[in-house]
């Protein structure tokens, strides 16, 4: 990550030594009053990204999370949550039946079937 060197607020305060023949003070004093806005409105956008940045990363880990227990899902993302049907939460349960009991499923549907 870069390293940013001022803040807005060590711009505002900057003072210059003045000479003779230098720069006219409310020339600089103008131009930097632009630099700060500015410098706030990045400052302000990259801590906005920031955020966001960290709320997508906190829902990947969720939905990966998702995914690890419960295999992979059937409704697309895009898809709201009300057009899930009946028999995808059927699958969804069965594969996760399968998952947690694994063989005590089939070795059960075998010895039912003896009797």
């Amino acid at each position: 990550m870069a390293t940013i060197n001022y803040n807005p607020k060590d711009i505002l305060q900057k003072e210059f030594r003045q000479k003779m023949r230098g720069y006219d003070p409310a020339d600089v004093d103008s131009f930097l009053d632009n630099v700060i806005k500015d410098y706030e409105a990045f400052t302000k956008e990259n801590q906005h990204l920031q955020d966001e940045n960290e709320r997508l990363r906190a829902k990947v880990d969720e939905l990966t999370k998702q995914l690890s227990v419960g295999g992979t899902t059937t409704a697309q993302p895009s898809q709201p949550a009300t057009n899930v049907t009946n028999m995808d939460i059927l699958k969804r349960l069965s594969n996760l039946e399968r998952h947690v009991f694994g063989s005590q499923i089939d070795s059960g549907a075998n010895t039912s079937h003896r009797l």
